[in-house]
């Protein structure tokens, strides 16, 4: 998987477009905490990706994979807390949670694949 830069990255590309819909589908919450931290979160994923990918180290590029991956987990849970506080819609949170299942997985590919370019290098 040879790519230019992260916005060639289809996991950089769902994670925007999924920190969109957050941003949209929480933006009028009077809860404010929860509000601001799923935006976070949800943007988080994007941004990590992305500073990761500019970094001039595959090890610091995994680094921020994980955060990312942190991050996707963070707002599933947020997402379950939002549903039960009625704050977003059942369609809503399971397709927040359907997205960030697949994105995690993405991420855990793309980690998957730079240790074994690192573990080929070393060889």
């Amino acid at each position: 998987m040879a790519y230019q830069s992260f916005e060639e990255l289809e996991v950089w590309k769902r994670s925007c477009r999924l920190a969109v819909e957050v941003c949209k589908a929480v933006g009028e919450s009077r809860m404010f905490a929860l509000r601001d931290q799923m935006q976070r979160a949800a943007i988080s994923i994007a941004s990590n990706i992305a500073e990761g990918c500019e970094r001039d180290s595959k090890l610091d590029f995994i680094r921020f994979l994980r955060i990312a991956k942190g991050s996707a987990a963070e707002l599933r849970t947020q997402t379950y807390i939002a549903l039960k506080l009625e704050m977003i819609s059942k369609t809503d949170a399971d397709h927040f949670v359907a997205e960030l299942k697949e994105i995690s997985a993405m991420l855990q590919g793309l980690i998957r694949s730079i240790n074994d370019r690192i573990v080929a290098a070393e060889h």
